[in-house]
């Protein structure tokens, strides 16, 4: 009974093991490093650590996943003949509870539009800037207006920083940096002419392109300029970062897509994608998909990791922005129209999602909020939402974003962001081979092997001759004669053939010989049961 009940303890145990692996396969991020290979003895013990601290993780973070995140995303769900993109924003603000209903809201402000927005990571606070120098910042969840201002100067863009401290503005000539009391702080000569601007959290580095078509990477803790490259491909004034890796993605008027890094001057990918300019571009949360749209009507999904395209869906007009939420869903806007594509990145979709048509004005951008089933619309008349089911992340990782901070774990959380700064030099096309080994090749082994034989040959020649011109001496233990002997042991001639020979003739299984080579070698009249020791009293 107790072997029974040992072999069921076992068996369940060898299950559970099965089922933590299986749940934390989905929370890995590359491909496991093989330390198989590895000779060095101390190198080999720190990846291994290592892999075991990430396979810990990833059980961790499937038993929360299991334990404290049992909810699911809503989406809308039609019934018979109906059509989820026929539903209405009155119908679903109407279906919807209390708490989202108050979310849908159309802020007009007709006279000092087109208006482009941005949100901070938690998805808490929105900063707007209108083309006539409308700058302002809401928490636009609590409807509370942070901070307003009129620049009165032409502005192209607007763009939080790592929280909802600071915010930056494209203007007229120059990028102004704003704190949330609507106070100017910095004024970023450097870029000049900027129609775009982005933030990357991790490396707090903000970059900006515009009509000179210069890529101008600078970090907003120290104030220094890392990087500025020339496109060379004309005015652009469309950019977006892959969330992934950092890279900065870039699309041009001649219809080819460019992706940058602040540590090579040239694109580390460039691939032609529409045959007239590119409008907008756009990449999931993942790194996985890229969304393009041109000026021929298409809308393009490709895959990032083989750079090929999946499928395209024609418009009947021009796309001129398109934004991915956190859950996958795509957003697409043309005039006054805005679609929602849902499943429409690594399948073909057949029908939208959902539609929605502005009451009043063109648009000028949108968003969508992460943590929360919104998507923002900046235009001519305004900014205004509409209500997006499933569009967002359900459960949100205070040690990412929280939209529940105060200012205490806001200032903590600056500090932890600030130490865990990643440096330029980090932003590669692939992140996995941040952690890979670089092996040599066979070639450049043989040469190295080569070069030290010949430089060891060298040395016990020079030795040799040394010794040869000395005065000899008698007497066996003098000190000239002890290091003479440590430098023949060091590199002496004969050592290398008497290995050599051992090795050929598997004398020893550290030279290549293994124990069956030398029972073979063993006299056929010696039984193979005696020891070595007695090998001497048969007969040879």
């Amino acid at each position: 009974m107790d072997d029974t009940e040992e072999l069921a303890a076992r068996a369940a145990k060898r299950r559970k093991l099965l089922k933590d692996a299986s749940a934390a396969a989905g929370y890995r991020r590359g491909q496991p490093i093989a330390t198989r290979k590895i000779e060095d003895k101390k190198l080999k013990g720190k990846l291994q650590y290592q892999e075991k601290l990430v396979n810990e993780a990833q059980v961790a973070a499937a038993k929360v996943d299991e334990w404290l995140l049992p909810g699911e995303a809503g989406s809308l769900e039609a019934e018979g003949l109906e059509r989820t993109w026929r539903f209405q924003q009155e119908d679903i603000v109407q279906a919807a509870e209390e708490g989202a209903g108050k979310k849908v809201f159309d802020l007009s402000l007709p006279e000092l539009g087109p208006y482009r927005l941005d949100l901070t990571r938690s998805g808490r606070h929105m900063v707007l800037g209108g083309r006539k120098g409308h700058l302002a910042m809401l928490d636009w969840q609590r409807s509370q207006i942070v901070c307003e201002l009129q620049v009165r100067e032409t502005t192209h863009d607007v763009q939080f920083l790592h929280n909802d401290m600071f915010f930056a503005a494209a203007q007229k000539k120059y990028v102004y940096i704003y704190d949330k009391r609507g106070l100017e702080v910095h004024c970023l000569k450097e870029h000049t002419d900027v129609r775009r601007l982005g933030f990357l959290p991790h490396h707090f580095l903000l970059t900006s392109i515009g009509t000179a078509g210069v890529l101008r990477y600078q970090d907003t803790s120290t104030g220094t300029i890392i990087a500025q490259h020339r496109t060379k491909l004309g005015p652009c004034s469309v950019m977006q970062q892959n969330p992934w890796n950092g890279v900065m993605v870039l699309g041009h008027g001649n219809g080819t897509v460019s992706m940058w890094t602040p540590n090579i001057t040239t694109p580390v990918l460039r691939m032609l994608c529409h045959h007239g300019p590119v409008r907008s571009v756009a990449v999931d949360a993942p790194g996985r998909h890229l969304v393009t749209t041109g000026a021929d009507g298409q809308v393009k999904v490709w895959d990032v990791r083989t750079f090929r395209e999946l499928h395209a869906y024609y418009s009947p007009a021009p796309v001129e922005w398109a934004d991915i939420s956190q859950r996958g869903l795509l957003a697409v806007g043309y005039g006054r129209r805005v679609q929602v594509w849902k499943d429409a990145l690594s399948t073909k979709a057949q029908s939208p999602y959902m539609t929605h048509r502005l009451l009043n004005g063109t648009l000028q951008d949108l968003h969508f909020c992460p943590y929360e089933d919104v998507l923002l619309t900046g235009h001519s008349g305004g900014v205004s939402s509409m209500l997006v089911p499933g569009a967002g992340e359900p459960h949100y990782d205070t040690f990412v974003a929280d939209p529940y901070a105060g200012r205490k774990a806001r200032r903590e959380a600056e500090v932890v962001q600030l130490l865990d700064k990643l440096q330029p030099e980090m932003i590669v096309l692939d992140p996995g081979t941040i952690g890979q080994v670089l092996r040599e090749p066979a070639e450049v082994q043989k040469e190295r092997a080569a070069e030290a034989a010949a430089a060891n040959a060298a040395k016990r020649k020079e030795v040799l001759e040394e010794g040869e011109k000395k005065t000899k001496m008698k007497g066996k233990n003098k000190p000239t004669r002890r290091q003479k002997k440590r430098q023949q042991n060091i590199v002496e001639e004969r050592k290398p053939l008497i290995k050599q020979r051992m090795k050929e003739q598997g004398v020893a299984a550290e030279f290549g010989g293994s124990k069956q080579q030398q029972k073979e070698q063993q006299d056929p009249a010696v039984p193979s049961n005696v020891p070595r020791a007695l090998h001497r009293f048969y007969k040879k």
